[in-house]
This record gives structure tokens, C-alpha cells and sequence, in this order.
């Protein structure tokens, strides 16, 4: 009885042979007796082999044990893979070795909107080798997905290819894989909110109405919801509204597909406002900053509301020479009592000042007149509103014989901590 074994990934090992006995057995074929395949923590074993290509009973060598293993490695879903074999009068008994990637991505039908997932899936399970809902960033059964994709949509009469790309937010790892039908206009007629109350569904239809006519994709309405839709309820005291996943029903089929969406709403509890509690500030007074939050004790929390306050925060502290002061708002929620507790947590930063005031493109008779109206003198605090306040009110200049655009440039020096204006005129044509 003889042994061999070999690596696919990464390196090839052979056990001791001779030079002369490993060329001249590589050009062998043995029946196949046995298969196994060892180290499995989730396929399974059956799977594997026929996803390999080998099948009991064969006449094989090892260029096809090798080819097996490329083809399983080619998949991505293993780490490590070698196999090793022993053969004799009465055959050969291999056994592969497995490390499964533990590193698999879920997938995101973006609009495949004849098949629910679970429909997709299941026929993805029984067309691709291997393929269990998810797949590995790197290998080529994200490519096996997509053709099997295309086979669905043809089998059905449905026109159109399959893109597929990597799902990352920014510049983030990759998180998914999605898929989509291209070349194939599926559009939004309409789209209901089952659990929504009439008022509520008044406000949400009015939000949703740029949404008919337009393509329908599952990202695209999963953005809406968190920007349009979400803050109907969040204005309202509910913090926690949910919305679930896109329903689409295919209304009309053809060169192109028409849709109707539902998207079914929880907007669970109402939270009214507790307290509101700042800490970190220095400059200016709580009391300061607690008026231009909009939000009152007792009464249901408008996240718009704060929200505009924080931004009004911001902008005093900006009018102050704060231009980078920073808020973080998290609400503490009871849940038995329905109210919710905001801390504000103001980090101011460091104070910016008025560096140097540059004024192009006027005649310098103008330009000295118009820096002596400058209020703000170098050294004083940066105002971040000034630049509006002095076009806005301040300036006057009535012996300019021509009209100007003004394009201003603010450049700030972090060593110095100072804010340099320069001011170009250029006259209008």
C-alpha cells in the first residue's frame, strides 16, 4: 500500500516517494473506493464530494484529485484544504482535509421582486454547490450566484441581467453582497403603511409621494424610511418606531414591472419628555442653552426639535469662536414610564480668532473704506456669522461706479488657532 498527500491550499507536500515512483504513479488511475471528507464544522460531507466532481467507484489519478481540490478551493469557502490517499490492489480511499472560512457575507436581493428571499434562496440552495445563504467576500461562488440568478429569471420570462456588487458603508469592511436586476425598469405605483392610524398615514403618504414613478429598490426605501418616514413618528414621542422590510407585489409584468409596496409600521411606545440635562458647557449658561431646545416637560419628545436646537447650539458657539464645539444627545429611556431623560454633553473645543482681512479686486480707496467698517478686528473671537451680518446690515459703500460679486474664503490656521478672511471682488458682467 502506497500514500500521497497534497495541499491545495497553500503549498503542495508529497509524502516520501522517490523521484522515479512519483512520476511515474502520478500518471495512474485507481478506482475510487472511499471518500471522506474531515474537519467539517458546518457542510456537509455528502455535499462536498459532489461538489468536487469525484464520485465513487471512478477510475482516478491525482491530477484529478488536484483538479477536485482547485475546484473546491476556487469557491472560497475554505481556509485550507489538502487530501491525502492510499491505494492498492483493490482501489483507492481519499480523504480530503477541510478549514471552512468562517468569514461568509449575507446576501441582499435588491429587487427581485417576483420571489420573496426565502423563494430565492431555496432555489440558490439547489442550483449552487455549496451555496447555504451566504458566501465568502473572495472565490467565485459570488459569480455562481449571479448566473444561477439569471437562469431564475429566464426559466420565468422575466428579461433583464443580474449585477452584483459589494455592500460597505463608506469606507468600511464589506458586509454583504447584493444583487440586483438591471436593464429591466421595475417602478413604484404606489406605497401603503399597514399599522399606521389615518393621521398617521396622511403624513406618511405625503412623504412617500415622490416615490411613484421612480425605480424601485429595497436600499433606496430602506433610506427613505430612515429619513422621511421615521421622523413622521420620532416627532411624536415615538422613539422606537420601526418600519419593516419592503413587501413589494408586482401589479403589472412585462417590459417593464409596476409595483406596489407595503411597508408595515410598529411605532410602538410614546416617551414624553422628563429632563433635560447639560453638562460640559463653560461659555455659556445652561439656562442659555437649555432656550433653544424647543422641548418642554411633560410633553411628547420631537427629535426634530432637538434636533434644530442642537444646530442652534452649534451656532452660538460659532458666534463665539467655538467652531468646532461638538454635542452628544442620548436619550435614557423608561420604558415603565414612558419619559425620556436627554444629557446634553457639550465639548466646546478651543476659541478661534480673527486672523487677517484681505480685500481684492476693488479700487484701494474703496478697499480701505470698506475694511474700516470691519467690526471684528483681528484678535476678537470668530464670528462664524459675521461674514452674512456684515453684507447683511453693515456695509456701505456708495462710490463704487460698477456692481460686484463678492466670493469669500475663510482660512483657518490650526496651529494659531486664528481665522483669516479674504474678500474678491468681481465685477458683474
Amino acid at each position: 500500500m502506497s500514500c500521497r498527500i497534497f495541499r491545495a491550499l497553500p503549498v503542495l507536500i508529497l509524502c516520501a516517494l522517490s523521484a522515479a515512483q512519483t512520476t511515474n504513479k502520478s500518471a495512474e488511475s485507481y478506482k475510487l473506493t472511499s471518500i471522506h471528507v474531515k474537519g467539517l464544522t458546518h457542510l456537509q460531507e455528502d455535499k462536498v464530494i459532489a461538489a468536487s466532481g469525484l464520485k465513487l467507484g471512478q477510475m482516478a489519478g491525482e491530477a484529478d484529485f488536484q483538479q477536485a481540490a482547485q475546484k473546491l478551493g476556487s469557491t472560497g469557502l475554505f481556509s485550507d484544504l489538502s487530501y491525502t490517499y492510499q491505494y492498492s490492489g483493490g482501489g483507492c480511499d481519499l480523504e480530503l482535509h477541510a478549514t471552512e472560512n468562517d468569514k461568509l457575507l449575507p446576501i441582499i436581493f435588491e429587487n427581485f421582486v417576483w420571489f420573496s428571499d426565502d423563494e430565492l434562496l431555496k432555489q440558490l440552495r439547489a442550483r449552487v454547490a455549496l451555496f447555504d445563504d451566504r458566501i465568502p467576500a473572495k472565490g467565485d461562488l459570488n459569480e455562481q450566484v449571479a448566473q444561477a440568478l439569471v437562469s431564475i429569471l429566464h426559466e420565468h420570462k422575466i428579461s433583464g441581467e443580474v449585477q452584483h456588487l459589494t455592500y460597505a458603508q463608506e469606507d468600511g469592511p464589506i458586509q454583504a453582497y447584493e444583487y440586483k436586476v438591471s436593464f429591466h425598469p421595475i417602478l413604484i405605483r404606489n406605497v401603503d403603511f399597514p399599522g399606521a392610524t389615518a393621521d398617521e398615514n396622511a403624513a406618511l403618504q405625503a412623504e412617500a409621494k415622490p416615490l411613484s414613478g421612480s425605480e424601485y429598490f429595497r436600499s433606496d426605501l430602506l433610506a427613505k424610511g430612515r429619513s422621511s418616514f421615521l421622523p413622521v413618528y420620532q416627532a411624536h414621542g415615538y422613539l422606537k418606531a420601526q418600519f419593516g422590510d419592503a413587501r413589494p407585489r408586482v401589479i403589472e409584468d412585462g417590459a417593464r414591472t409596476v409595483v406596489d409596496v407595503s411597508l408595515p409600521v410598529n411605532r410602538g411606545q410614546q416617551y414624553k419628555l422628563q429632563a433635560l440635562e447639560i453638562d460640559g458647557h463653560r461659555t455659556l449658561s445652561a439656562d442659555e442653552l437649555k432656550g433653544l431646545v424647543h422641548l418642554k416637560i411633560g410633553e411628547a419628545v420631537d427629535t426634530a426639535q432637538l434636533t434644530d436646537g442642537l444646530a442652534q447650539i452649534k451656532k452660538l458657539y460659532a458666534s463665539k469662536g467655538y467652531l468646532f464645539a461638538t454635542i452628544e444627545s442620548e436619550p435614557e429611556l423608561d420604558d415603565a414610564t414612558g419619559t425620556a431623560t436627554y444629557r446634553l454633553v457639550i465639548n466646546e473645543g478651543d476659541i478661534y480668532r480673527m486672523g487677517d482681512l484681505s480685500i481684492e479686486g476693488l479700487p484701494e480707496e474703496n478697499a480701505n473704506r470698506m475694511a474700516a467698517q470691519w467690526q471684528m478686528k483681528k484678535g476678537d473671537p470668530f464670528d462664524d456669522s459675521y461674514m452674512k451680518k456684515f453684507f447683511d446690515i453693515l456695509y456701505r459703500d456708495f462710490d463704487l461706479r460698477r456692481s460686484y460679486e463678492v466670493a469669500s474664503k475663510r482660512a483657518i490656521n490650526q496651529q494659531d488657532k486664528t481665522v483669516s478672511v479674504s474678500l474678491h471682488f468681481v465685477p458683474k458682467s
